[in-house]
């Protein structure tokens, strides 16, 4: 639940807005037991995201081992200046939830995820062979829920 309702963004709209503006996805995984953060290129489409990586490494054993996940996004980040340092603040927008993350196996699946990401940065189509599908690991979250929050507008 939100602390200050007023920063709450509610229509979903908005909330995918923030999303498909994003430059990268920053995803929180569990380690063992330790938190474990990183920004990643990501794609979205019907309340889904994808990810890539290798198939080996500590994200994907992390995944393997918990699928649990959050994530954050967030857009139009600015400094506000003030006299006094308890009145500076930050301008943004910004969306947090929470999910399930999957590994795609097949090939059509992980073609079709991989457009989807690369919509997300180019207007062009791409070719993914068999041989880079073979050694590159795909991820699908599936979004359970998530919230929207904006300060400074």
């Amino acid at each position: 639940m939100m602390r200050k309702k007023e920063k709450e963004i509610f229509d979903e709209s908005a909330i995918e807005s923030v999303i498909l503006d994003s430059l990268f996805c920053t995803l929180g995984m569990v380690d063992g037991n330790t938190p474990y953060v990183v920004p990643l290129c990501f794609g979205y489409k019907d309340k889904t995201i994808y990810l890539h990586g290798s198939l080996k490494g500590k994200k994907t054993n992390a995944l393997k081992k918990n699928p649990n996940v959050c994530f954050e996004f967030d857009v139009n980040a600015e400094i506000i200046q003030a006299d006094d340092a308890c009145d500076w603040g930050v301008r943004f927008k910004s969306v947090i939830g929470f999910g399930k993350a999957s590994f795609l196996d097949h090939f059509d699946e992980k073609r079709e995820a991989l457009n989807i990401i690369m919509s997300q940065y180019s207007d062009h189509s791409f070719h993914f062979p068999d041989d880079v599908l073979k050694k590159t690991a795909v991820i699908k979250i599936r979004i359970d829920s998530m919230t929207g929050k904006q300060s400074g507008f």
